[in-house]
């Protein structure tokens, strides 16, 4: 449970981070960045794997490149749902998606593999 809360704080410290850097990207405030947290992690649980099965011949033909165009419809899907989190436009999405990926690949290593210490 307390990594599942990590995970979502993390989350919307990456969304915050591409408000704060990414032109075309805004929240309204904490509260919308916590909710939007939650909603991508839920969106990437449910979402993201049919559409990247789906896309996968598209992924595979420009070399995985197309997962930045899926991983911005993501946060751009989220954005749809919740009406204070603002992306204008697919460039803005890309560069959030980029921001966001950066910040839980940090905040993964920070909290650990859990798989590495399943397999121990």
């Amino acid at each position: 449970m307390v990594r599942l809360i990590f995970r979502l704080l993390i989350a919307a410290f990456g969304l915050w981070l591409a408000t704060q850097i990414v032109p075309g990207v805004s929240a309204d405030g904490w509260k919308t960045l916590l909710i939007a947290g939650l909603l991508l992690g839920i969106v990437n649980a449910v979402v993201r794997p049919i559409v990247t099965l789906l896309t996968f011949p598209l992924t595979l033909a420009t070399l995985g490149l197309f997962l930045l165009v899926v991983n911005a419809g993501m946060i751009g899907l989220v954005a749809w749902m919740l009406d204070g989190l603002t992306v204008r436009g697919l460039w803005a999405g890309m560069l959030a998606a980029i921001v966001t990926g950066v910040v839980s690949w940090g905040g993964q290593i920070l909290l650990g593999d859990t798989k590495k210490e399943e397999r121990e």
